[in-house]
């Protein structure tokens, strides 16, 4: 039997009847004066089915006209935008924000299920203040690290942008500038955002933007607290001239006791020590790629133990952050490391051999100079080995060989301090 809306008075009382929409800020636009039309009971929802007021505006000056997509029972469950489905408060699609607080998506598909689902929950938020989103979403943690990360702070007005003309693609648009869309190089068809479900969007399921935004977070680089618990200490890099204990002093007090504060000023770096493990944990959570201070952003990092540090050191061309570096050439290898100390082991400082004999290993020292050695074979050595050489006289001196300057006889007084002597 045929039916219409004058007619048809068949579960009438679950039909929605809104005076405004619930919109995001981008949906919504730029422009805080806006027309905006309103349809009662115009569509039926595309998640439940049921009909809903429809509200159609313009968000904004070569903008698209955008209309409300699901019913305002669909969008508080589920905390979204009529319009984008996207979230309200991040401003991240549902399986992004989902898999960030951990929530399980419990709407039922089937149309049976979902009619009952619908109305328990029209009862809950019939009796919740509104403030707060309803069902798993309420229960579910306030923040997320990885969604304060990707969360969009500003309104992205680009997205309200018309459509691309297909009669530019084929080359047949004759509107030229007054044309309403887009006169642009169309996307690849086999790009994953080119094929978007607003069913996918709100279930989480499949979404390619969710996908990509989910690639994002898990290449984002991330700060992993070290095994060993008895490190406390987060190290501030980056403080430059203007960043002072106080400041530092300021932020940290918040996460915990602190036990020291050291500001190395040279490398315009900070050790910030705390009194507890779960005090620094807590810093290096809510401060890393986060903290900015004075303009300034900071970096954030554990502190290195005096162990891991010498160990880290002790390694053969290791950087101090842990890198490998490359070998300079022309300068010499590594020296060997000193042998083993043996106590009751001999003392031998000039590395010689211990099978040789002691007179071979002494050295015989070369005479004086002016003084020819014998030839072999005639007499015994004038000089032991053993035993260092006498100098000679100073009258056994040749007078040609000059070593000092008493020894030069064309020095003043040099004859005369000899006649002296031997007069006396």
């Amino acid at each position: 039997m045929a039916t219409s809306l004058g007619s048809n008075t068949y579960n009438r009382q679950h039909w929605e009847d809104a005076d405004f929409p619930i919109l995001c800020q981008t949906c919504l636009g730029e422009n805080p004066y806006i027309r905006m039309t309103k349809e009662k009971y115009g569509k039926e929802c595309k998640i439940c089915a049921r009909p809903f007021t429809v509200f159609r505006w313009c968000p904004g000056t070569r903008m698209r006209f955008k209309k409300t997509e699901v019913c305002q029972t669909c969008s508080k469950m589920k905390n979204v935008c009529q319009t984008c489905l996207l979230d309200l408060e991040y401003g991240l699609p549902i399986q992004v924000r989902d898999t960030g607080l951990s929530v399980k998506d419990e709407v039922p598909r089937s149309d049976v299920n979902k009619e009952y689902y619908t109305q328990n929950m029209e009862r809950e938020i019939a009796n919740s203040d509104g403030t707060r989103p309803v069902g798993q979403l309420g229960k579910a943690p306030s923040s997320s690290d990885m969604l304060l990360k990707l969360a969009r702070t500003t309104p992205y007005y680009k997205r309200n942008r018309p459509h691309i003309c297909s009669f530019w693609v084929k080359g047949e648009c004759k509107r030229g500038e007054e044309c309403p869309y887009r006169h642009e190089k169309p996307t690849d068809p086999e790009d994953p955002l080119a094929d978007q479900n607003i069913k996918d969007r709100y279930y989480g399921i499949n979404d390619p933007v969710a996908d990509k935004l989910l690639k994002r977070a898990s290449t984002m680089p991330r700060l992993d607290p070290p095994e060993d618990k008895s490190i406390s200490t987060l190290y501030i890099g980056g403080l430059g001239d203007t960043v002072t204990d106080g400041e530092l002093k300021s932020h940290f007090y918040q996460f915990g006791e602190i036990r020291t504060i050291t500001i190395v000023q040279r490398q315009q770096c900070a050790f910030i020590q705390f009194a507890t493990r779960q005090a620094a944990e807590m810093a290096a959570e809510k401060s890393f790629n986060k903290l900015i201070i004075n303009g300034r952003r900071l970096t954030v990092k554990w502190g290195r133990s005096q162990a891991a540090r010498g160990k880290e050191g002790g390694k053969e061309g290791v950087s101090e952050m842990g890198t490998r570096l490359d070998p300079i050439p022309g300068l010499p290898g590594a020296l060997p490391p000193p042998p083993a100390l043996d106590e009751e082991a001999p003392a031998n400082y000039f590395n010689l051999d211990p099978s040789s004999s002691p007179a071979i290993m002494n050295i015989g020292l070369p005479p004086p100079p002016g003084i020819n050695p014998p030839p072999p074979g005639y007499g015994p050595p004038m000089f032991h080995p053993m035993a260092p050489p006498v100098p000679p006289p100073m009258t056994m001196r040749p007078p040609g060989t000059i070593h000092y300057p008493s020894q030069d006889p064309q020095r003043m007084g040099a004859h005369s301090a000899h006649g002296s002597r031997h007069t006396e």
